[in-house]
């Protein structure tokens, strides 16, 4: 049986962002429409929060310390060393400064050190997101386009594999990463059924098996690399919204959940939506890439 923790009762509109820091042996994560990151050390069960000025959709780490954040109004760097890290902040710029009404959501790294993220319309509704690729350099290239709300980025762990959600479509993609960053063959690699909820964020373990949040599907789902269901994990909250390993084997699996749009009767029917959970998988992760520039 697979035991479920919940370790941060946060009640996030929308947790997301999951990222273990392993140096650190700490996950960080935000809560989008709180305006706040958030560092959970498990050892020690010590949690510490800060406030940021926008709504941010990811947090990044930086090879040379310190993180990239997604915020509303474009990417910057922050270090969350000083006590005031919303007052720290450095501007990358961009990308779509130009679409005030879209937003950075899910975004990582690759081993080559590149940014891979995506923007979407924040009022959910409009195909105005796109997938960027940001390079060492600053530079942001647009590498797909018309989606709705973008989710994801995962990497096979070849690197010859970029996997991207389409979430209103609950199609999740597959293409093909050149040592470049150039992008082909895009695909249909996996479809979520009406009934399980629409694919959120999602990560890639050693054996290259993609682990797959549902959001409104009350589940984490493992597919094997041809996109067959390999296991499920029924969750206690239905918002599923984003997972990554960590632990001192990287083999803890970190899920974060969402309040947003739960009414009175619902919440009551899941008081533990937007917590952040712990789940021992004993299956063994991957570190995170992290960004040269």
């Amino acid at each position: 049986m697979t035991t479920i923790s919940q370790v941060w009762p946060e009640g996030a509109l929308l947790g997301e962002g999951t990222v273990w820091i392993e140096e650190e042996q700490a996950l960080y994560w935000v809560n989008i429409k709180g305006k706040s990151v958030h560092r959970y050390h498990p050892e020690s069960d010590n949690r510490q929060s800060w406030d940021v000025p926008e709504e941010i959709g990811t947090l990044i780490p930086r090879t040379n310390g310190g993180f990239v954040a997604g915020l509303l109004s474009g990417l910057y760097f922050i270090d969350l060393a000083n006590d005031d890290p919303g007052g720290e902040l450095e501007p990358l710029g961009g990308p779509e400064n130009d679409i005030p009404g879209n937003r950075i959501n899910d975004g990582k790294a690759d081993a080559a050190g590149r940014i891979w993220l995506g923007t979407m319309d924040n009022e959910e509704r409009d195909p105005t997101g796109a997938l960027y690729r940001i390079d060492a350099d600053g530079s942001q290239h647009v590498m797909d386009s018309d989606y709705v709300i973008t989710n994801g980025p995962a990497f096979s762990p070849d690197g010859e594999t970029l996997y991207h959600t389409d979430t209103l479509k609950k199609t999740i993609y597959a293409f093909d990463l050149a040592a470049n960053g150039s992008l082909a063959n895009k695909r249909q690699h996996i479809v979520i059924a009406d009934h399980q909820g629409w694919p959120d964020g999602m990560t890639t373990d050693a054996d290259g098996y993609l682990w797959v949040a549902h959001f409104g599907g009350w589940r984490v789902t493992r597919f094997d690399p041809d996109g067959a269901v390999d296991q499920v994990i029924d969750m206690p909250v239905g918002q599923i919204t984003n997972v990554a390993f960590g632990g001192a084997n990287l083999d803890t699996l970190y899920v974060t959940s969402a309040a947003k749009q739960l009414d009175e009767d619902a919440l009551a029917k899941q008081p533990l939506a937007g917590a952040l959970f712990e789940i021992p998988v004993g299956i063994k992760g991957r570190l995170p890439g992290r960004y040269a520039g």
